[in-house]
């Protein structure tokens, strides 16, 4: 794990929600969602903290594989291929939901929350996220513990921590 995600992976919802609405504000940043196992459950937490709309504009729960192709554009041949939860489809919801909305970063998420449609290869806590712009994402895979309700509630908490990590390493560029 990256330096910065572990110390943020315990951190309240509520308090990181905060923090990347200050860097978001700071940065003059617009970020967008595109969800699946969490339901809305990012934007819901990025929503929560006052003044977000001035960074926050539109959220996609793409649950069913048609609303991923519809609304964010994600190829019907890439879901074959690599099924719902994987990298390609992630990468390809997060470049759709910074051009339907034209945020300039987004945050995509597809999983195996349960607690059934597991399988060998994608058992129950699989989570696929993505994050970053049109033209560069970078994505991990993770495995989380427990029942339905605590895979949705990390993989919530590990978005938007991932989302803040990138914003404050982009800040901390050297300006030229």
């Amino acid at each position: 794990m990256e330096p910065g995600v572990e110390s943020l992976k315990n951190s309240d919802l509520s308090l990181l929600a905060r923090r990347l609405g200050k860097l978001c504000h700071e940065q003059r940043i617009e970020v967008t969602t595109a969800e699946s196992c969490t339901g809305g459950g990012i934007a819901e937490a990025i929503t929560s903290v006052e003044g977000s709309s001035g960074y926050f504009a539109s959220g996609y729960v793409t649950y069913a594989n048609a609303a991923k192709t519809r609304m964010l554009g994600v190829e019907a041949a890439t879901l074959e291929t690599h099924g719902a939860v994987s990298e390609a489809v992630v990468r390809a919801m997060v470049t759709g939901a910074c051009r339907a909305s034209g945020a300039d970063i987004a945050v995509a998420v597809s999983g195996v929350a349960g607690p059934g449609g597991g399988s060998d290869d994608k058992p129950v806590g699989t989570v696929w996220l993505a994050w970053g712009g049109v033209e560069s994402q970078r994505t991990e895979c993770l495995h989380f513990p427990g029942d339905r309700q605590a895979v949705r509630e990390q993989a919530v908490r590990q978005a938007v921590a991932r989302l803040i990590v990138d914003l404050d390493a982009r800040d901390s560029r050297p300006r030229g």
